[in-house]
């Protein structure tokens, strides 16, 4: 039996990021969203998926529309609660590095998001409505000569890779982005294909489609039950057969896939700490801010915008906090989403699982876009601060700058896709794609080897 429940949504401050899913399909008489949430009565299933951002659902889903399996989604909280909700949805290869680790994953992943929002097309949907798809390109920009010749080997690079690129002088980055200060020293890696999605609006998208398998029962989600133990086959065997809530038992006939996030560490340790298996999967979480404010009309941006320091994490000047012990950085990254509303960031800093927003840090990352759109230097940030709010996430960071996706040494049907730290979204449906060749025995599109969990220090 299949029950279907209506969620209600939390609301947040203005300095808060409304994480809940955009997956509503009832509205209340105010125009507040429930969002639908799909249960069923049975606890057996195919393969269960620990982690409801968006690399276990589109796990999900990728597991529903290439086989004929069964999936149970289950998470502590709900949809976009965790890194997913927050970030700014870049699809985008221009800050990539050809012939690095991730690159193969991240490129196959955007050819199975083009092609997903091209299929909606010729289906006579609209991507930017169901995804918040927009095509507007990518700008990393320079400001200095040593910068721009970097960008002029980065353009190079990703040509011969097979991307369509271009440089950019200072006087045609002016014409593609007006609001840019730019000077003789000004110069910009442009790749008209890069994209950019809603974050929410894409993980409603794969939930609705994963929820239209539960008629069928063939899926299900348990969410708001945190995961507290493995089910193990006989007792101390090594084959797992599910995970244990704090409500039910979860079997996973076939699989059972940790894809929790920055939280998919401290679980692991808990999950394991009775095997007797000697694995530290210590993915740490990495904090970070957006600013979003809303309706905003003294400026318009064309493309997405991201400054080359970005791709070093490099730091802008911050006084006044411990940058040593959080390594905080602040990068400017600069998009306009498909509702009109200016969104920069971002920062990065290690202060454990905290997601409280700092007003600080807000403000430095508004002074470091007004040192690349001279317009916001007029405004100040308490003009805007009833239009404003601030995502704040945690993003699942891994030290050798990897996700670890593959199976668990020592257990059997047991596998794990955590890591990604901002490129979750980016990464997503090629790791689904990954994993679920991983169970089902198919060849990967993708090697596997340098993602495998055996032999990696995570931390």
């Amino acid at each position: 039996m299949v029950s279907i429940f209506l969620q209600s949504p939390t609301f947040l401050t203005p300095l808060s990021y409304p994480f809940s899913s955009r997956s509503s399909t009832k509205r209340t008489q105010h125009g507040a969203s429930l969002s639908l949430r799909v249960t069923a009565s049975r606890s057996s299933f195919d393969v269960v998926v620990v982690g409801g951002g968006i690399i276990g659902l589109t796990i999900a889903r990728q597991f529903l529309t290439g086989s004929d399996l069964s999936v149970a989604v289950v998470d502590k909280a709900v949809p976009c609660s965790g890194a997913t909700g927050a970030g700014q949805g870049y699809i985008w290869m221009t800050h990539k590095k050809p012939g690095s680790d991730v690159w193969d994953l991240t490129l196959r992943s955007h050819e199975l998001w083009h092609k997903l929002a091209e299929s909606l097309t010729d289906d006579g949907l609209d991507p930017e409505e169901l995804l918040g798809w927009k095509k507007t390109g990518s700008l990393l920009i320079g400001r200095t000569t040593e910068e721009c010749v970097a960008l002029k080997q980065k353009v190079h690079e990703l040509s011969e890779a097979g991307l369509r690129t271009e440089y950019l002088s200072s006087a045609e980055l002016l014409l593609k982005e007006p609001a840019i200060l730019v000077n003789d020293n000004t110069g910009a890696a442009f790749l008209p294909d890069d994209s950019q999605l809603d974050a929410h609006r894409a993980v409603a998208y794969i939930e609705k489609g994963n929820r239209a398998f539960a008629t069928a029962g063939r899926y299900a989600e348990f969410y708001n039950e945190p995961v507290t133990g493995l089910i193990r086959s006989d007792g101390d065997s090594k084959e797992v057969a599910g995970v244990k809530t704090l409500k039910r038992n979860l079997y996973g006939k076939k699989a059972t896939i940790v894809a929790a996030g920055c939280w998919s560490g401290s679980l692991m340790h808990e999950l394991l700490k009775d095997c007797n298996i000697p694995l530290d999967v210590l993915v740490k979480p990495r904090k970070g801010h957006l600013l979003v404010v809303e309706n905003f009309d003294s400026f318009h941006l064309n493309h997405g915008i991201m400054e080359a320091g970005y791709s070093n994490h490099q730091s802008a000047s911050v006084s006044g906090l411990d940058v040593d012990e959080r390594m905080l950085s602040i990068s400017m990254t600069a998009t306009m989403d498909t509702s009109g509303n200016l969104v920069l960031g971002s920062s990065r800093e290690f202060v454990g699982f905290d997601t409280e927003a700092d007003e600080f840090i807000i403000r430095c990352i508004w002074e470091r876009a007004a040192e690349f759109f001279p317009k916001l230097r007029d405004i100040s940030l308490e003009d805007f601060i009833r239009n404003r709010k601030v995502r704040v996430g945690l993003r699942p960071y891994m030290p050798d700058g990897k996700p670890v996706i593959g199976s668990v040494p020592g257990l059997q049907n047991m596998y794990l896709a955590a890591g990604h730290e901002g490129g979750g979204l980016s990464m997503a449906l090629a790791t689904a794609e990954m994993v679920t060749d991983m169970v089902l025995g198919k060849p990967s599109q993708v090697d596997t080897s340098t993602f495998g969990v055996k032999g990696r220090r995570c931390c």
